[in-house]
């Protein structure tokens, strides 16, 4: 069963610093949806490594539960999130949202 549009839940504003969780989930896709996060359409690697050599932010990404958590923001962290639930059957995706650092 393809996955439904995941809930994805993501702090409005987060101050410098501070711990931030974003969180992503769905619960109709069989087998079992994967989660995988987006900031400004790039993916974050689930290693805890962001993509971009600007900055190297730390968070950490598990996939089995869509939850991402970022352990002391800064301002590159500033961006639209996005989610993507995965399964054999297809895949779906929440909503871009916007998250101020």
């Amino acid at each position: 069963v393809k996955p439904m549009t995941p809930r994805c839940s993501v702090p409005k504003a987060v101050p410098v610093g501070k711990s931030a969780s974003l969180h992503c989930h769905e619960n109709e896709g069989f087998p079992k949806s994967t989660y995988s996060w987006y900031r400004n359409s790039e993916p974050l690697s689930p290693d805890g490594k962001s993509s971009s050599k600007s900055h190297n932010s730390s968070y950490t990404l598990n996939p089995a539960t869509g939850t991402l958590v970022f352990h002391a923001v800064h301002k590159g962290d500033t961006g639209r999130y996005s989610c993507i639930a995965t399964n054999d059957a297809g895949f779906a995706k929440c909503e871009e949202q916007e998250m101020e650092v």
